[in-house]
């Protein structure tokens, strides 16, 4: 954040530049009424004032030029801080979701959005022509150090009460900002899940939680916006009432003989240009405070970026895969719910992962992929520890299709083909091996029929298939499905089965989360998980029988007694 606004130092620094002549052409109104009424009207002279005009129009012109000089350039600066942040941001917001548990939030790109739009705004205006306030200031007290004066005092009630509003407002407006984030957020939810909403009736409730959170939002804005509005209008109406009493005071200076009537009318001027910028930075303030909350949030949430350095490239990873030691838990956790897992698993050898719930099938996935970082003990991939892998070299070499399959807006060919260069070879070869290509087929436009990140009109099961597709993209090394049944029939439970076997026959190495009989009669070893720890690893042979795909069932859910009494145990094998 502090170099994004480095960056953008010389153009703030131009700006500024420019404010010093707009400010001093602003005196120009001033002087003119200054001569008018001290030379024009004294002198009675047409020529006088045609040539004052004259000057004063082609100052007023150079004046509005350099306003829309400097209006363009907070424009131009305004998007240059956007490109600076946006790439660091956007890597920053994904890091946080990944390290946080719930559902990610996109609150940062709006943060930015709020912070280009002020730099970019008239209200950053008043923080540049505030600093030449002694400029008015002081040529008011070379009219008279009366005027001086007065105009100092003025000037100190004003920021006096653009203080008040600062303090008499941040508390509610955080107020205000955190509920309105809640309920933005329960509002995501809930659309997101319309459907299970009005199966079962539930939209009356949820919509009065909703509406109690959008309440409290209103109420502390509503307060916020009252209090900071008597203060914007009493800091106008003592602007106007200073600017008269001025005028006034310069009357009686005039009567006593001390000031001339041009003086007078030129100081009422010059009074009102003076305390212009203090009241401009009362009225933006609610502008202010958002950008300032919103660079607070942005400059936390770029704190936590690692620094990135540039590795050595290591060669193609091998299917290999070793965990030593591993306990890992999910983001946001702080107990493991994967304790001390240790084994090996060779080149293009095919294991299943079972057990009942919550046993940490699905973080030992995550872990094998180093989606999830782990709290002890290392996954080599190759030999080398997965997280000295830079994600965007090591992706290519893996395969993942979780359970709840997301796709993306875009084609299918892009989706399969990982939204990188679109092979199309790659693309059907990997279509044709997840048993998906006839379906893509028979869809509007085949490979280029456009689909919403839900997948619109495809079914969980079309979804899920080409999910499977794109994890088999670019033939990796590693493959890991989590219950890639989940949402199959039988003829796509058939194609994974073929699959399955295709992947054997190419000596990829593949870890699947599965349940199923089929798939368990087609992998090496079944590695037995509960409470998070390994139990049982069973190697599986040609000779097994039906009945002992149903014993290894049992055991996953943890009926290891009906499993022994139906059925013939497998080969055992300590972990490893």
């Amino acid at each position: 954040m502090y170099q994004a606004l480095i960056a953008c130092r010389k153009s703030f620094l131009c700006v500024l530049f420019f404010s010093l002549f707009i400010n001093l052409l602003m005196l120009v109104p001033s002087l003119y009424m200054l001569q008018v009424y001290d030379r024009v009207i004294t002198t009675r002279s047409p020529e006088t004032l045609t040539m004052l005009t004259l000057v004063v129009l082609y100052l007023f012109a150079i004046m509005g030029g350099l306003e829309v000089v400097r209006s363009r350039i907070l424009v131009r600066v305004g998007n240059r801080f956007d490109r600076a942040l946006s790439e660091p941001l956007y890597q920053a917001s994904f890091q946080r979701a990944l390290a946080t548990a719930g559902k990610p939030s996109a609150q940062a790109f709006s943060d930015l959005a709020t912070l280009r739009q002020f730099i970019a705004g008239h209200a950053l205006f008043a923080f540049f022509d505030a600093p030449w306030i002694p400029l008015y200031i002081g040529l008011l007290t070379l009219f008279h150090p009366w005027f001086g004066a007065f105009a100092t005092a003025a000037g100190i009630i004003l920021m006096g009460l653009a203080w008040i509003n600062e303090k008499s407002t941040q508390g509610l407006l955080g107020e205000a900002n955190r509920a309105h984030a809640q309920a933005q957020e329960m509002a995501a939810s809930n659309l997101r899940n319309a459907e299970v909403i009005q199966a079962m009736g539930m939209l009356p409730n949820l919509h009065q939680r909703w509406q109690q959170c959008q309440q409290a939002y209103l109420l502390h804005q509503s307060r916020a916006s009252d209090r900071a509005g008597v203060l914007s209008n009493l800091s106008k109406t003592l602007r106007v009432t200073f600017q008269s009493l001025v005028l006034g005071l310069g009357a009686l200076l005039v009567i006593e003989g001390s000031l001339t009537g041009g003086m007078m009318i030129a100081g009422s001027i010059l009074m009102g240009r003076a305390l212009a910028p203090i009241d401009q930075m009362i009225g933006g303030w609610k502008g202010f405070i958002q950008a300032r909350a919103a660079h607070a949030r942005l400059d936390a949430l770029l704190a936590k970026l690692p620094a990135e350095r540039e590795r050595m490239p290591l060669p193609a990873p091998t299917g290999d895969v070793a965990l030593s030691a591993v306990s890992a838990a999910p983001p946001g956790a702080k107990a493991a719910t994967l304790h001390e897992i240790a084994f090996h698993c060779v080149p293009g050898e095919h294991i299943a992962i079972v057990g009942p719930s919550a046993a940490g099938k699905s973080t030992l996935a995550r872990v094998l992929l180093g989606v999830w970082p782990v709290q002890h003990g290392e996954v080599r991939l190759g030999g080398s520890d997965i997280a000295q892998w830079p994600r965007e070299r090591l992706g290519p070499h893996l395969g993942y299709l979780p359970q709840d399959v997301e796709l993306f807006d875009g084609s299918i060919g892009d989706n399969i083909a990982r939204f990188g260069q679109l092979d199309p070879a790659e693309v059907l070869k990997a279509a044709h091996k997840a048993g998906v290509h006839d379906m893509i087929l028979h869809q509007a436009q085949g490979y280029d029929t456009l689909i919403q990140g839900s997948g619109g009109v495809l079914s969980g099961g079309q979804r899920q298939r080409l999910g499977l597709a794109r994890a088999l993209y670019g033939s990796p090394c590693l493959v890991v499905l989590d219950e890639p049944d989940a949402h199959l029939d039988t003829l796509g439970e058939r194609a994974l089965i073929a699959c399955l076997a295709q992947l054997k026959r190419e000596g990829t190495t593949l870890f699947v989360v599965t349940h199923t009989p089929a798939i368990l009669d087609h992998v090496d070893r079944v590695i037995q998980l509960e409470a998070g720890r390994i139990v049982r690893i069973d190697a599986r042979t040609r000779s097994d029988t039906p009945s002992a795909v149903q014993a290894l069932r049992l055991r996953a859910r943890g009926r290891v007694g009906d499993a022994v009494a139906t059925a013939r145990p497998p080969q055992e094998s300590s972990p490893s």
